[in-house]
């Protein structure tokens, strides 16, 4: 089965002539078919140019007509412009055009108003949709490829029309990111509007409504010789400010969730249970530095013990681990040596893990999480726990109504103040060592 494609300019008459060929030759043989693609003048010149390079094909004028074998696949075969197909459709099938000279150009007239209508009525279309916008940085990061088929979902964003993604990664291959965006396009996601990609900071996180900042320490590769990893965090950062200043600092949180799922793998190790059984760890401080693992409101559920009750009973991890050593020493340890174990096993960071504890952040911000759930989150502390303010800090936190609120109901003893004021005294320095 043939298929013919004409494409021109949408004013030009030869186009206009050699469509209504086109027509009649289908409306006479069954099995011919035509695609048509009409192009604003303006526009023409470019696209010929792309297509004929595209092909390895020469042509200059309107039309551009070309064959393809349908059940074949494979390049197409030009045939040249309006003159060369009409003598292909005289050689092949016996069929010419006597169209008059008014009757073209009315044809041609009428087919730009066309095009130009279409594409104001697209531009309208296109208008209505407010898209969620959404940045990641450092997008070339492995956990991106975990991370967007679970951002791009109404189970994560129930009250979302439309998403667009925007790709950042400063310095880095731009091929590799147009490769991503293919890649995030060819998932089919419906609720994804379109996908972009940025290789500098120029138009960086305009309009973002969520911004991920993902950790750039992973890469392999050389770093760029004209600017190190720090400065291009400083440089990102500078950015964010620029285009949220009127922001609340609220709104800026550092995910500890990846530590805190960390800490409940090796309790359910411990314990013998699955990790999703261990619930309420807390992470308190520097998640870069030194951070405690708190079980004070922790609990397990399905623990075979000696006391045992239905899905739902729930009993305090503290009251069945007795270890105390264990607990103040070596679970510390483990937590903290645990990622660089993944990583040192796969040869690559634990991607997974991050993308899942940003989704679970996520979830609970758009209100999809239990009224009691507790977090760990490193915000901006303004005053909790007799801490300094300034600095960013893992604290116990609760959600609701698509806010956050640092949970006071925890008991923090003296030795653990003693920790959150070294915590609080590695970022002071630094905050001095930065500036």
């Amino acid at each position: 089965m043939a298929k013919i494609v004409l494409a021109g300019r949408a004013d030009c008459a030869h186009y206009a002539k050699a469509e209504l060929l086109a027509d009649t030759l289908h409306r006479s043989l069954p099995n011919f078919r035509v695609h048509k693609i009409s192009i604003l003048p303006d526009e023409w010149k470019e696209w010929l140019e792309a297509t004929c390079k595209r092909n390895g094909w020469k042509h200059e004028e309107s039309p551009l007509i070309w064959r393809e074998l349908v059940a074949q696949g494979g390049k197409g075969m030009l045939l040249g412009g309006y003159s060369d197909f009409l003598e292909h459709c005289q050689d092949y099938y016996s069929i010419t055009s006597d169209m008059p000279t008014d009757v073209m150009l009315s044809v041609a007239a009428e087919n730009l108003e066309t095009k130009t209508n279409l594409i104001v009525e697209e531009q309208h279309r296109l208008s209505l949709i407010k898209p969620l916008h959404i940045w990641i940085s450092s997008a070339l990061n492995p956990a991106c490829h975990f991370l967007i088929p679970n951002l791009i979902s109404a189970e994560l964003f129930p009250h979302v029309s439309a998403i667009s993604l925007h790709l950042l990664d400063l310095g880095r291959n731009e091929e590799e990111l147009q490769q991503l965006r293919m890649e995030t396009e060819d998932l089919a996601l419906h609720l994804l509007h379109q996908v972009t990609v940025h290789a500098d900071l120029e138009q960086a996180f305009r309009e973002a409504d969520v911004i991920l900042l993902l950790d750039e320490c992973w890469y392999d590769g050389a770093k760029d010789e004209d600017e190190d990893e720090e400065e291009k965090k400083k440089r990102t950062v500078k950015a964010i400010s620029d285009s949220a200043r009127r922001i609340d600092s609220h709104q800026f949180v550092t995910m500890a969730t990846q530590l805190e799922n960390e800490a409940r793998a090796v309790i359910a190790n411990k314990l013998k249970v699955k990790t999703s059984d261990v619930a309420n760890v807390l992470v308190w401080g520097n998640i870069n530095g030194s951070f405690y693992v708190d079980l004070q409101r922790a609990k397990v559920f399905n623990y075979d013990g000696a006391i045992k009750g239905p899905a739902f009973f729930s009993q305090p991890i503290e009251k069945i681990l007795f270890e105390r050593k264990w607990l103040e020493t070596d679970f510390q340890d483990l937590v903290r040596c645990r990622r660089a174990a993944v990583a040192s096993k796969t040869c690559r960071a634990a991607a997974m893990s991050l993308a899942n504890g940003i989704v679970t952040v996520l979830k609970a911000w758009n209100g999809i999480c239990g009224p009691d759930e507790v977090f760990s989150m490193a915000v901006l502390c303004t005053g909790y726990y007799d801490l300094p303010d300034g600095i960013v800090l893992s604290v116990p936190v609760t959600f609701k109504d698509g806010k956050w609120s640092v949970l006071f109901d925890v008991t923090v003893g003296e030795k653990l103040k003693e920790r959150l004021h070294l915590s609080a005294s590695e970022l002071m320095q630094e905050k001095e060592l930065g500036s």
